[in-house]
């Protein structure tokens, strides 16, 4: 308690000067002085709310990925990495683009929507990550699809440990004849 006193009577003043400057300005007109309040308030009530949904906004007006053709437009997100969403058998789950990674990693969840065999996998394989070293289970993806683009029977590695989300690494990356960046965008195209 001893260290916030500082900032206690700080607040206190504020707050004491403040009320005042408001009794005095709602004396010569009250109505006007509380509709200025409201407004006031609303508008920041509106920008604390922005900020707080920015990332959903940003979401909604930037679309995560275009695809054109055979060229793929990834913005790169808030956290710096780049992320895609693509069809595996027809189901749609998405990636983080990492080009440190040697293959693609399916989490358990992703791999079992994609119409993987969960009970007939086998952890024969291991891979290095940023938490250490993971068992992994060689699969076949039967369909990779993303706008006009198509690849079948892809090679992935289902990962047992936990993933927030499933990495497209460069043995997938190396189909694209080109893979980019213009700015703050990655570029894939065929």
């Amino acid at each position: 308690m001893s260290d916030n006193w500082p900032r206690i009577a700080y607040f206190v003043l504020l707050l004491i000067a403040l009320s005042g400057y408001l009794l005095v300005e709602m004396r010569k007109d009250f109505g006007k002085s509380l509709r200025q309040m409201l407004a006031w308030g609303l508008i920041f009530l509106g920008l604390i709310a922005g900020f707080g949904l920015w990332d959903d906004i940003r979401k909604n007006i930037a679309p995560p990925q275009i695809v054109e053709g055979n060229r793929i437009e990834l913005p790169m997100a808030v956290d710096g990495h780049f992320y895609i969403d693509l069809r595996l058998n027809g189901v749609e789950v998405p990636f983080m683009v990492d080009t440190g990674a040697s293959d693609i990693a399916l989490r358990r969840k992703d791999a079992e929507r994609a119409g993987i065999e969960m009970d007939r996998l086998s952890y024969t394989g291991f891979a290095s990550t940023a938490n250490g070293t993971v068992s992994t289970a060689p699969v076949r993806i039967g369909l990779i699809e993303i706008g006009d683009i198509s690849d079948e029977d892809v090679r992935a590695d289902v990962v047992e440990g936990d993933l927030d989300i499933s990495l497209l690494g460069m043995s997938y990356l190396r189909r694209f004849a080109r893979v980019g960046f213009e700015g703050e965008t990655m570029v894939l195209e065929r």
